[in-house]
């Protein structure tokens, strides 16, 4: 009550702990498994259901599910291989587009129904980089039958 009279919004409450996996034991391990695996040929490297396989014939992991395994070799695969410079990390770089400055035009034809007849057109396109705003025109100056 007396929190409640102090401040009408309510303290923030403090995170909890972070549990332990059944898989932590097992994940030097795996890891391991995992390092061999870069210097191994294509078809003799682990699969998650080989993984788990071993740690249920070798060190009796019965705790362990193969989502478990699954979830965590999917992403830790990736990230020995970067650690050991086999695979470049993600890099992102952004674009960076000042107004006014660019744009992308394009000219191209288009066959549209003009007075009952198909005809041939010529159109505009502008795309504004920074704003990704585009504009399109179609002129039927000098347009030509289609013999669609």
């Amino acid at each position: 009550m007396a929190a409640a009279l102090t401040s009408a919004w309510p303290k923030p409450r403090k995170p909890q702990p972070k549990r332990g996996s059944r898989l932590d034991p097992h994940l030097e391990m795996i890891d391991s498994w995992l390092r061999d695996d870069l210097d191994a040929p294509r078809k003799q490297r682990h699969t998650a259901k080989r993984i788990l396989d071993r740690l249920l014939d070798e060190h009796d992991a019965h705790e362990v599910s193969y989502g478990m395994v699954r979830d965590y070799v999917a992403t830790r695969r990736r990230e020995i291989r970067i650690e050991a410079g086999r695979e470049p990390a993600n890099t992102f770089i952004p674009q960076i587009h000042l107004p006014d400055r660019e744009a992308e035009v394009d000219f191209g034809e288009v066959v549209v129904r003009l007075r009952g007849e198909l005809a041939t057109c010529t159109m505009f396109s502008l795309r504004l980089s920074y704003s990704g705003k585009a504009v399109h025109r179609i002129s039927a100056f000098g347009w030509t039958r289609s013999l669609l």
